[in-house]
């Protein structure tokens, strides 16, 4: 089925979707649809099963991508029908000692102060480091290997700063409604809006570096 077909095939059961989140759902990792020689997507009747367990359980247990992934990758393939007992538990969120962020990120003492200094990542109020600190200190670390430090990278703290206040705009009026629901589409937003800036960042740079490239 093209991504139109499968559009109206969910349609019934979930008005609110849309082409664009079926290609964020695709770019997230939760569907791989087949591409033909001319690159339109062709989906299949396991795909559209992996998609309405997706939709099902953020409509209905408002579980965030990471955790649907997590259980997808536990199911036997081929998945051709959605559970009707989604799981609802959601794994206690990421709390990491210093000693353990800098032992998971491959990271020295004295690099973590300076990605500290330059606002990079901050311990969690009541201590720890979470599972976005773990995710900076992995990327500084491999990017140290590179010549990359710290300091070259106070731009990306000022640029996720002019990026929070723009998506704090559009997503503000959806965390005055009232309810899980809203509280879980909001955050769902947040992160296809992220996903979507990652993408026009990456084809920048390779746009720029095209030249020397030499593509």
């Amino acid at each position: 089925m093209s991504i139109g077909e499968v559009l109206a095939q969910l349609r019934a059961d979930f008005p609110d979707v849309t082409i664009s989140k079926l290609r964020f759902l695709e770019t997230e990792g939760l569907v791989e649809p087949r591409r033909t020689p001319a690159g339109y997507r062709k989906y299949t009747w396991t795909d559209i099963a992996r998609l309405r367990y997706v939709l099902t359980a953020q409509r209905d247990h408002y579980l965030p991508l990471r955790v649907i992934r997590e259980h997808l990758a536990t199911m036997g393939e081929p998945l051709t029908e959605v559970s009707q007992s989604v799981p609802v538990e959601v794994p206690a969120e990421v709390r990491l000692t210093r000693d353990e962020l800098l032992d998971k990120a491959g990271l020295g003492d004295a690099t973590l102060r300076a990605l500290e200094e330059h606002g990079l990542l901050r311990p969690r109020p009541g201590g720890g480091y979470d599972a976005d600190a773990l995710e900076v200190a992995t990327a500084a670390a491999r990017l140290a290997e590179f010549g990359v430090e710290p300091r070259h990278l106070r731009a990306y703290r000022a640029a996720a700063d002019r990026e929070i206040g723009l998506f704090s705009q559009l997503v503000t009026p959806m965390t005055r409604q009232s309810g899980p629901a809203a509280r879980a589409r909001a955050a769902d937003t947040v992160h296809e809006l992220a996903a979507l800036t990652q993408r026009v960042h990456a084809a920048l740079v390779r746009a720029g570096l095209r030249e020397i490239l030499g593509k």
